[in-house]
């Protein structure tokens, strides 16, 4: 359990995230993912990284358990420094990073796909902001990057969720692959992703990266700030208690949360 990485092949290394049952994050998962990518991403052997997770589904965010054992606004100030940490790792990683995500991509995965430089998913991945029923705000900067602006808007409000198949149409999935191919599909683009001159391939990295006409880390501080706000004001203790969730997988459906 906890945040590995390999390398299969020369030029990719593969950051495998397993924290069971359902990839919910504690704190100290979010700072090890992040110390993983950037580590992966200053090796300069490496010239593509893949993210991955181990389980029925890719992300599902934060340990809301965690938050609510904590006593004080210690664990939430963690996880809202961890979530941060972690996207901007991805965002920031000198290579390319594939996210190859399956079953349930949700909050916090939201972040680490929506940073990633491109996705390939499995048939059965959905991808989703079930953050107003958590109580919570947060990753429509992210989302922003996969569905056009009028489309984010209507997900986040409504916390559903839209299929990898969705995205592909939308242009922001890569591929969608029967899910025993995930791993190959995402080692195929990160091997044409490797080909490339080390170098050159980081140039472009910070070269993509600098003509981005939304600040990421910006602008997703910023979402944060209304967040803490909603802890503070206890919105986000009421909205839980109507909602339910005490397993800490708010959002989910039994099938997922199992």
């Amino acid at each position: 359990m906890g945040v590995s990485t390999s390398v299969p092949e020369e030029g990719v290394a593969v950051v495998t995230v397993d924290f069971p049952p359902v990839n919910a994050l504690p704190v100290r998962g979010w700072y090890a993912l992040a110390d993983s990518v950037r580590a992966a991403g200053a090796d300069r052997e490496v010239r593509c990284v893949v993210l991955t997770a181990e389980g029925r589904g890719f992300n599902a965010g934060v340990d809301i358990k965690e938050i609510r054992r904590a006593a004080g606004h210690d664990a939430l100030i963690g996880a809202n420094r961890g979530c941060y940490e972690a996207f901007a790792a991805v965002y920031d990683c000198e290579v390319p990073v594939v996210a190859a995500v399956q079953g349930f991509c949700l909050g916090g995965g939201i972040g680490l796909a929506g940073n990633a430089d491109a996705i390939v998913a499995a048939d059965d991945a959905v991808f989703g902001l079930p953050e107003l029923d958590r109580g919570a705000l947060g990753a429509a900067t992210h989302l922003a990057r996969l569905v056009p602006q009028h489309l984010m808007r209507a997900l986040y409000y409504t916390s559903r969720t839209v299929t990898a198949e969705e995205l592909h149409r939308h242009g922001s999935v890569w591929r969608v692959v029967p899910r025993p191919q995930l791993r190959d599909a995402a080692l195929e683009l990160a091997r044409q992703i490797a080909a490339k001159d080390g170098s050159l391939i980081r140039l472009a990295k910070a070269a993509i990266n600098g003509i981005d006409p939304v600040d990421v880390r910006r602008s997703y501080r910023f979402e944060q700030g209304f967040t803490f706000e909603a802890s503070l004001s206890g919105v986000a203790d009421r909205v839980r208690g109507t909602f339910g969730g005490d397993d800490g997988t708010f959002g989910m459906d039994r099938e997922q949360r199992s």
